[in-house]
């Protein structure tokens, strides 16, 4: 699903979701204070220590059943949260994320300081890194790689705004690098953790590749690009050169698997089907109701956690004059029974949402339960009458002889199921609702050109500072504000939020943030599911990071 970005970042971008996207992901100790912990992440691993007979092995392949398709590989060019999760075999961070205490390490950069105004961040490139082409990586190389990011023409959706405070990158010699902000940036680290979106790109790569580079990209990661079958599957092979893994990962040398390959099964029980038969390793966000069984057979593990972000939610396009009364956007969101949907479309395996944030996100407020919309339909039809609307004798709502009638867009799977709920729903309370199912890459075409009433939606991400992301006036046109939300004290929030560097303040700030956009309703949020993965034996060592999912570098097949 999208975004990831885990919308098209992260949509689900998941996808950025989905996104989001998706979308949506190591140091001086100056460099610890800005960010916290998320609060209430939630990860069960089911791992085992090894015994003595369970030493890696060289060689096999891990197969990884995926139920979307990214659009492109080119990072920057992309916001699903798919793409995200794929890229990051090529790449790596300049800092990473220890899985345990969340404290952020060194990595690409063997160290960084930052001034005392908190808008200077000198970082020194760690020797000996290549390329997979085989050039080195210097800090001219991180510097080529964020410019491109900054680049307007490069219409960088998620890395780019991941980068929005950088006034200026430099690359004074091939071991330094200087980001100069504009401002503080509290997320800064955060995603620059993210061996994804800010991985380090090889220009002369793009270059020779021209407009093809999106099909056979280049990085500095553990596994080097073989091929990609259309609507078939992504194949990695292991980089025999790489010997600087990752300080969080046992394993510091080249992977042990001989590949790596994604083979995207949309239909949940085809995904089931294919690890039964041996034919994918690993069932990837496998439906609720189909866990149990695997959690009770020893031939199987099952690794779980909560979703980074909004699982699903409703996006309204304010461009329309509907959406643009406040009492229609409220009666929508107490008009749905969010307990129903949960329950209906993943069995109650989540939580539900009240507000833009989940609990597994730093910044959550807890009191969202307490001013977050609950269903009441007989308040919401008030609410529509509020608005000017009467019924009509087909017991639809009507303003000056048009019927409240909208579209949803909603891609197939859970998303279809949900909006067939969410339908009925508004058809009990007098909204005439039609359904348009599309796949996730047409989806997000239609909502980035505004072609749309409401929408479904999903995101992951590993920082608060996601809303910017979706709820930013700037990020109307190139980004992922769908529903062309334009508010000015959103606005100043919301870039206060990413620039408040004290943890404790900027909780505050954000709890600001979740009880003003909760006020406007733009967003009907829905729930955040937990998140099943299947590994198969003989498949072992897969590791699961709370704000980045699997972990394949310590990963081996016990042939």
């Amino acid at each position: 699903m999208g975004t990831t970005v885990s919308f098209k970042k992260i949509v689900a971008l998941t996808a950025m979701v989905p996104l989001v996207a998706s979308l949506f992901v190591g140091c001086s100790s100056s460099s610890t204070s800005n960010t916290a912990a998320p609060s209430g992440t939630q990860a069960t691993t089911g791992e085992q220590p090894a015994s003595a007979s369970l030493q890696p092995k060289k060689g096999g392949t891990i197969t990884i059943g995926l139920k979307d398709e990214p659009d492109q590989l080119d990072i920057q060019k992309t916001g699903m949260a798919v793409a995200n999760q794929i890229a990051g075999n090529l790449g790596g961070g300049l800092v990473t994320q220890d899985p345990e205490t969340l404290e952020f390490k060194p990595y690409l950069a063997e160290s960084w300081t930052v001034s005392e105004d908190g808008k200077t961040w000198t970082f020194v490139i760690r020797s000996g890194v290549k390329f997979q082409d085989g050039t080195p990586l210097t800090a001219k190389s991180f510097a080529e790689t964020y410019q491109r990011a900054l680049d307007p023409q490069t219409a960088a959706k998620v890395a780019g705004s991941n980068l929005s405070e950088v006034a200026s990158v430099e690359a004074p010699d091939d071991k330094t690098l200087v980001l100069t902000l504009k401002q503080p940036f509290a997320p800064l680290l955060q995603y620059l953790s993210d061996p994804g979106w800010l991985q380090p790109l090889s220009l002369e790569a793009i270059k020779k590749a021209g407009d093809k580079y999106g099909r056979q990209p280049v990085g500095v990661g553990p596994w080097k690009f073989e091929s990609w079958e259309n609507g078939q599957s992504i194949t990695f092979v292991r980089n025999e050169d790489f010997t600087w893994a990752d300080p969080i990962a046992k394993n510091q040398g080249p992977v042990y698997p001989d590949k790596l390959v994604y083979k995207f099964i949309n239909e949940n029980q085809t995904m089931l089907a294919a690890l039964e038969s041996g034919s994918i390793d690993i069932a990837s966000k496998i439906d609720a109701k189909d866990v149990k069984k695997y959690k009770d057979n020893p031939q199987y593990e099952v690794k779980e956690m909560l979703r980074n972000g909004l699982g699903l939610f409703i996006m309204m396009n304010t461009r329309k004059p509907v959406f643009q009364q406040l009492e229609v956007r409220q009666a929508l969101n107490m008009a749905i029974n969010k307990e129903a949907i949960m329950k209906a479309v993943i069995q109650g395996e989540g939580v539900v949402a009240y507000g833009p944030l989940p609990p597994s996100l730093f910044g959550y407020d807890e009191g969202v339960k307490d001013y977050g919309y609950a269903y009441k339909a007989d308040e919401a039809k008030a609410l529509l009458e509020k608005a000017g609307y009467q019924k009509n004798a087909q017991g639809i709502y009507e303003k000056d002889g048009k019927p409240l009638t909208m579209e949803i867009l909603a891609q197939t799977g859970t998303w279809a199921q949900a909006a067939q709920v969410i339908q009925a729903m508004l058809k009990d309370v007098g909204v005439d609702v039609k359904i348009v199912t599309l796949e996730w890459g047409a989806l997000v075409d239609t909502a980035t050109k505004g072609n749309f009433d409401m929408t479904l939606m999903g995101y992951t991400l590993n920082d608060p500072d996601v809303l910017y992301l979706f709820l930013h006036s700037s990020q109307i046109a190139n980004g992922l504000n769908f529903s062309a939300v334009k508010d000015d004290k959103l606005d100043s929030l919301l870039v206060k939020g990413r620039t408040t560097v004290d943890s404790a303040a900027r909780k505050e700030v954000y709890k600001e943030i979740q009880k003003y956009v909760v006020e406007q309703a733009w967003w009907v949020p829905l729930y955040t599911e937990k998140q099943f993965n299947v590994v198969r034996k003989p498949v072992e060592g897969v590791r699961m990071h709370p704000l980045r999912g699997l972990m394949y570098q310590d990963s081996w097949v016990n042939q």
